[in-house]
């Protein structure tokens, strides 16, 4: 009879200690599960990327989103025209030529060849996590929750090249509005995040 109420003792400590867990070590936990696996939120066709930018960091506009490179803690690739005139992507010595660019006032535009396979994904953490010790004095309007937003560029040549970039930020959740439609950055731990490039 007495071996009911420590079981169910021992139970409750542990499901206070995974709470706890959850709630101040979220963010860590969401990224230690991310690595098994994301959920697929929209795939679409790349329709046009236009950089804005001096060559190194700035800004890619693929289709309607806005992807910054400038992220000092993750790769730092370099975008301009090749010697043949292509629009490429510089990364640790390997380059990869999206195509012949396009004139955009002050940025290079490209628009997918015909025959290559481009397109983005965006994909979410399984696991979002609570936040009930972030505080905004400023407006008071704080996130109650955050989670882990994933877009990946994948574009494949006919000649086998291959270019595939992954950029993370954070979404926040507010009580009344939803999942905010935009993204935040947290230093050293959001942005672009992996880019390879094959053969």
């Amino acid at each position: 009879m007495r071996r009911i109420p420590i079981t169910l003792g021992i139970l409750i400590v542990f499901l206070i200690a995974l709470l706890a867990l959850w709630t101040l070590r979220g963010r860590q936990l969401s990224l230690c599960i991310d690595r098994f696996g994301t959920i697929e939120t929209a795939s679409t066709g790349i329709n046009s990327i236009i950089y804005e930018g001096s060559g190194s960091g700035g800004i890619l506009h693929i289709n309607d989103l806005a992807l910054g490179l400038n992220d000092k803690n993750g790769p730092t690739p370099n975008i301009g025209t090749t010697k043949n005139d292509q629009l490429g992507l510089a990364d640790r010595g390997k380059v990869f030529a999206f195509g012949p660019p396009q004139s955009e006032a002050e940025n290079l535009k490209i628009v997918p060849p015909a025959g290559d396979d481009a397109f983005v994904e965006i994909r979410r953490s399984a696991l979002s996590w609570p936040t009930p010790f972030d505080f905004n004095f400023m407006t008071g309007h704080s996130p109650s929750w955050k989670r882990h937003m994933y877009y990946r560029l994948l574009w494949k040549k006919p000649s086998g090249a291959k270019l595939e970039m992954l950029w993370r930020y954070e979404q926040y959740f507010y009580p009344g509005d939803g999942w905010a439609s935009g993204f935040m950055t947290r230093e050293g731990s959001t942005g672009l995040i992996k880019v390879d490039i094959s053969p």
